[in-house]
């Protein structure tokens, strides 16, 4: 489940953007190139709030949660709505400030770029990533408790425990896989190619931050959504377009969602 975000320090270029947009591309027109742009003051704004503010946010919510013997059902649906809610302003936000500042929805991966494999990418892959997590959980579930440590506390606070919960969950796991590739696979890396960087530069900086976004699982969650990122981030860049990285997203989470309480808190979900 990848709700929030944390902090990191980055080697980003500096020079501005050109008033008027590049003919669109998959992801820049002059990714890979020596031209170098500054990067707006607007920019990195988002950045310092994607790599510090919402990483702080995440993980200071997390120790409150933890601080508590138990969360209830109510408090578990307002985390969830609270964390949609954030979410959507944030990309409406990002969204805003992109087009302001001309990249464009070609170069911001929201135009698919051929629908058939785009579309048999995304179905392919995300019942591929489904089962790898399945299976990862599942592997999981036969570690001994105190292995599991602070990521069976984190499980039994945050996933599902109802029917109703389950339906919440569901909206969240959507809105991450929707919100974050927007966020980091298709702001973060047109805003760093557009600005001059390389794509593989744009792909590690993209996926350092949304490892970081993860800090709150511990070391564990750190390297795994980092190489989940870079996944993507190649994912992203060769399809032009992030529905097939969204959609393989959503399936990430909706399994956490399904098996995390079964396996993880060997609980199932119960009606109400």
């Amino acid at each position: 489940m990848s709700h929030y975000k944390d902090a990191c320090s980055f080697a980003l270029v500096t020079c501005q953007f050109l008033p008027r947009p590049s003919p669109p591309s998959k992801v820049a027109p002059h990714a890979g190139t020596c031209s170098y742009r500054r990067m707006p003051w607007d920019f990195w704004l988002i950045f310092f709030l994607l790599g510090v503010v919402v990483p702080w946010r995440g993980r200071h919510r997390l120790r409150q949660l933890l601080a508590k013997p138990s969360v209830g059902s109510a408090e578990r649906i307002l985390l969830y709505a609270s964390t949609i809610a954030f979410q959507w302003i944030a990309a409406g936000v990002v969204a805003w400030r992109a087009w302001t500042r001309g990249l464009r929805a070609s170069q911001l991966g929201l135009v698919p770029q051929g629908a058939w494999p785009v579309l048999a990418a995304a179905m392919i892959g995300a019942a591929i990533f489904a089962t790898l997590q399945w299976m990862n959980l599942r592997r999981m579930s036969r570690m001994p408790e105190k292995m599991r440590g602070q990521l069976l506390a984190i499980a039994e606070r945050i996933l599902p425990q109802s029917t109703a919960e389950g339906v919440a969950f569901f909206a969240l796991a959507v809105t991450a896989g929707v919100c974050e590739e927007f966020l980091y696979r298709g702001f973060a890396t047109a805003a760093f190619t557009h600005a001059g960087m390389p794509l593989w530069g744009a792909v590690m900086l993209s996926s350092i931050l949304f490892g970081l976004a993860h800090l709150y699982q511990g070391r564990g969650g750190l390297v795994g959504t980092m190489g989940l990122g870079i996944v993507f981030g190649v994912a992203r860049i060769t399809f032009g377009s992030l529905i097939p990285v969204a959609c393989w997203h959503i399936a990430v989470d909706v399994v956490a969602g399904i098996a995390g309480p079964r396996y993880l808190t060997h609980k199932t979900l119960v009606v109400g």
